[in-house]
């Protein structure tokens, strides 16, 4: 993904899906085991510090104890992970602030190729 964002200086929150954006999709069923994609790692590692990092993921409870211990094992980062969700469309949705600025971004990416765009923070 070649185009840029260009962000705010203010403390965001990233809401990252798990399975086929930071893991390889279903790695974990299909070859007993995951795997985390290309430059996850130091993409999340290169958010500044007061950044928060929520996963999402269809992922059910059962699997939540070694999905965390994974996670560890690779020392990726994040604040919180949610499982037991739904497979279908994620929405968010928030303010506008009176400044303009858009509260929201969506970013879709091709499954098990992690590659978000780079970011510029100015607004």
């Amino acid at each position: 993904m070649e185009k840029e964002l260009i962000l705010s200086t203010l403390p965001k929150t990233w809401i990252l899906d798990l399975d086929g954006t930071l893991l390889k999709h279903n790695g974990y069923k299909l070859d007993g085991k995951d795997t985390l994609l290309t430059g996850v790692k130091e993409y999340l590692d290169s958010l500044p510090d007061e950044d928060k990092i929520i996963i999402l993921t269809s992922r059910t409870e059962e699997y939540r104890e070694e999905t965390i211990q994974f996670l560890n094992e690779q020392s990726v980062r994040y604040d919180e992970i949610i499982f037991n969700l739904p497979m279908g469309e994620r929405i968010l949705v928030n303010d506008r602030k009176p400044s303009g600025l858009d509260m929201a971004v969506a970013i879709n990416i091709d499954r098990n190729r992690f590659a978000l765009p780079g970011i510029r923070r100015e607004k």
